[in-house]
């Protein structure tokens, strides 16, 4: 839903569960802006030197890639870690959290009703960290028709067997309505 909570909870709370990853993502601003990680990190993103914005975006992304998983994966991070997808996911999400979404807080929720008789799916890992199961279970609550599934034994990652086989699975079933 990416309301200020859920955005908070990813760039400080998730300390509280993958301190040793947050410290590398904290950690690597100078102390003094570490108060700010969103800003700071926004402001080292959009700067136009490879040499400034890379190395933001190589710690953005891993930090999200080390919580990603429900068990470590190295090459999870690995992939995270790479410079396509770290400076696009890193840039991008900073963009958005940056500008609240572009929209106004709690939006998705309060509009909800929009997407009544269109067709959905959510596909939820039970122990994701990065995106924490009660914003779906809220969703979800406001639009009771849509097809939940939770995957019990996955985490964030749509590289993990049960979150691919499902979101696969809501491909399909889209392409043949």
């Amino acid at each position: 839903l990416c309301r200020k909570s859920e955005i908070d909870w990813f760039l400080y709370g998730l300390r509280a569960i993958f301190p040793e990853p947050w410290e590398n993502f904290a950690g690597f601003l100078p102390e003094s802006e570490r108060g700010d990680l969103l800003g700071n990190y926004y402001r080292r993103l959009v700067d136009p030197d490879p040499a400034v914005h890379m190395p933001a975006a190589r710690a953005w992304s891993t930090y999200e890639g080390s919580c990603s998983t429900l068990l470590p994966s190295r090459e999870t991070v690995d992939y995270f870690a790479g410079d396509v997808v770290a400076l696009g996911l890193a840039r991008m999400e900073a963009h958005y959290f940056k500008h609240d979404i572009f929209m106004p807080e709690n939006a998705l929720l309060a509009n909800v009703g929009r997407l009544r008789g269109i067709p959905g799916v959510i596909v939820q890992g039970r122990y994701d960290i990065v995106c924490p199961i009660v914003s779906a279970h809220e969703f979800v609550t406001a639009w009771p028709e849509v097809d939940y599934q939770i995957i019990p034994d996955a985490g964030h990652s749509a590289w993990e067997p049960g979150i691919t086989a499902a979101l696969v699975a809501a491909c399909e079933r889209f392409k043949r309505q």
